[in-house]
């Protein structure tokens, strides 16, 4: 049930990227990007600050996610601490094969996840720099520009670097969501299955916007339905 809403988000947000909240918000970092660069000189300490925040998150989510590897890998390499809580279980499956396949794919999923916040830190942190590059359409910077062959960190080069680095993120956290179910399917799959089915309108009721929100962003950025375009793309 989780693949299957997932699949179909992940459709939503290629072809109707301003229903969702993924998609809105890509749109609108989007026009912020642009509007750091655009007044560099008076919002440089606001980026960094902003990005820092966005960091933060990311290295907390990654130290918990590689904490709990750790854990999950000690426990599996002690056979009795696999086999004891899942011996008594009324339905499913508990033989050693499926106890170890069970414990190495709730490593695996937090392993992915340490894995995906980790590179969402790099990119932002390239971010935090390029940002606040000197722009090469600016006159202040033209003479400069032009001797070191313009700038090759353009707005549109910054919000896609910033833009993989929320993905990346974003697919961390939901992957740790997915770990939820997973943790319970240990003690049976009936578990397994009733928190699927409660988390999925979770996630939905979190991730649609019922009255296609971000509208405004189209006057924000003042080029029409320019932005919905790059979402899209």
């Amino acid at each position: 049930m989780s693949m299957a809403y997932h699949a179909w988000l992940w459709h939503m947000v290629r072809t109707r990227p301003l229903s969702t909240i993924i998609g809105t918000n890509a749109a609108a970092r989007r026009v912020w990007v642009f509007s750091m660069v655009k007044d560099d000189e008076k919002k440089n300490i606001l980026a960094v600050q902003t990005l820092r925040n966005t960091i933060m998150g990311s290295t907390l989510m990654a130290t918990t996610s590689i904490l709990l590897c750790t854990g999950l890998a000690a426990v599996v390499s002690s056979t009795y601490s696999v086999k004891k809580p899942v011996n008594d279980v009324v339905y499913g499956a508990h033989g050693e094969f499926m106890v170890a396949l069970k414990y190495v794919t709730l490593l695996t999923i937090f392993l992915f996840s340490f894995i995906c916040h980790s590179l969402s830190i790099r990119f932002i942190n390239q971010v935090n720099i390029l940002i606040n590059s000197p722009d090469s359409d600016s006159d202040s910077d033209s003479s400069r520009a032009d001797s070191a062959g313009g700038n090759p960190a353009t707005p549109d080069y910054v919000a896609e670097l910033l833009e993989r680095g929320f993905m990346l993120n974003t697919i961390g956290n939901r992957l740790f969501y997915a770990a939820l179910p997973l943790l319970l399917w240990i003690f049976g799959p009936v578990l397994a299955f009733l928190c699927s089915a409660a988390v999925v309108p979770v996630l939905y009721n979190l991730d649609i916007l019922e009255r296609g929100g971000g509208r405004g962003l189209k006057k924000a950025n003042g080029q029409g339905n320019g932005i919905c375009a790059d979402c899209a793309a």
